[in-house]
């Protein structure tokens, strides 16, 4: 069995549950933690029999941001007395389905978007710092009214890291970044829907039930193969323009008339019945 320090991972109705599991110190983010959110995901893609990946925080908190004590270790050269962070030497697999990303996403979480299966990122309290960043790598955040968010770094006379000034603008445009990143003010989840940072946001009390059965719906109504694909297409998109992403789209819809997933999307349709997609 393999041993997740910092988290807790399971799989259920084909869907990967990773909780990140520090609630005494609101999750706070520790290298251990990295390592095995990365193992973990690492794991959930090689598992055939899961559909989509849901992350999540422990007790009230999504995560806190990076452990104080962390922080307190870096040296004047950015140099860091910790233990080594052995995320570096996870391998997270990757699909040959819809176009290659690599070397497009070279953060430390930048894996995230090559995996071939759809990434929630539950966020069900307090998200802040490394937290609010490792969100941005998911493909969809879902939150609790009860989230608070900030981006923290200026009140820690640090600056826009891991990729955050290019993600977040992305997402609630340059004007809202600028906002959140400048400030470090505290916002609630309907103003994070209302920016574009959310999807959507959730009453606390049946938070996870509405997650988890939107979750449901991806691992057992839809074409796992075609998910993987268009995950791809849309990552890829930030670095194509439309000719680009054109000539990919017609290439790829030619390569689905050809996969068993098409022929099963027609069949339960007529027959209508659920469907029975194999992900080939």
């Amino acid at each position: 069995m393999t041993d997740y320090p910092d988290i807790v991972y399971e799989v259920k109705d084909r869907i990967a549950l990773v909780t990140l599991n520090r609630p005494d110190k609101l999750n706070a983010w520790t290298a251990a933690m990295e390592t095995s959110v990365k193992r973990a995901i690492a794991d959930a893609t090689r598992d055939d029999d899961v559909r989509a990946i849901v992350i999540t925080g422990a007790g009230r908190g999504f995560c806190s941001g990076a452990d104080m004590g962390l922080l307190q270790s870096i040296g004047p050269k950015g140099e860091r007395r910790e233990l080594r962070d052995d995320a570096a030497s996870v391998t997270v697999p990757t699909s040959n389905l819809g176009p290659s990303l690599e070397g497009n996403y070279k953060s430390r979480f930048g894996y995230l978007f090559s995996v071939p299966k759809p990434i929630i990122a539950a966020i069900n309290g307090p998200c802040a710092g490394i937290g609010l960043v490792f969100t941005l790598f998911c493909d969809l955040r879902f939150a609790s009214h009860e989230a608070k968010f900030t981006t923290a770094f200026a009140q820690r006379g640090l600056i826009a890291e891991h990729g955050i000034s290019w993600l977040l603008p992305r997402l609630t445009g340059s004007a809202n970044a600028l906002d959140v990143l400048l400030s470090a003010r505290k916002f609630n989840a309907e103003e994070a829907q209302r920016i574009g940072l959310v999807n959507r946001a959730f009453a606390h009390d049946d938070f996870m039930d509405n997650v988890m059965a939107y979750s449901r719906q991806l691992a057992g109504t839809v074409s796992p193969r075609s998910m993987a694909v268009m995950k791809a297409q849309v990552w890829k998109s930030w670095f194509q323009d439309f000719n680009d992403a054109l000539q990919i789209a017609d290439a790829e819809m030619t390569k689905s008339f050809g996969s068993e997933d098409f022929k099963e999307g027609v069949a339960h349709f007529v027959e209508k019945r659920a469907p029975k997609f194999s992900g080939r």
